[in-house]
């Protein structure tokens, strides 16, 4: 399911027009956005956690030429499944 579809399928649910359906989905996703940049975690229960991971600088190796080069520190957005989900993944529910 991409963001389009989810658009579609909330706006059908609630009876709400495509556009107001669309703003409400941008804004939770803007604010979960602006969370996680903020350096926040960001949880909903039953759903799942989404965290920041900071991953220190390395030497890694190009792999065409094997080249070492120097791997910048970066961080990285990452994504915990709740309980409730995985077991509804498992057990093929809705």
């Amino acid at each position: 399911m991409n963001k389009s579809e989810l658009v579609d399928a909330v706006s059908q649910e609630l009876n709400f027009s495509i556009k107001t359906t669309q703003n409400i989905i941008d804004t939770i996703l803007d604010t979960m956005t602006e969370g996680l940049v903020a350096g926040e975690n960001v949880e909903i229960r039953g759903f799942g956690t989404f965290t920041v991971r900071h991953y220190d600088a390395y030497k890694g190796r190009k792999p065409k030429t094997g080249e070492q080069v120097e791997v910048k520190p970066k961080k990285l957005p990452f994504f915990k499944v709740g309980k409730k989900l995985k077991e509804a993944v498992n057990a093929g529910e809705k």
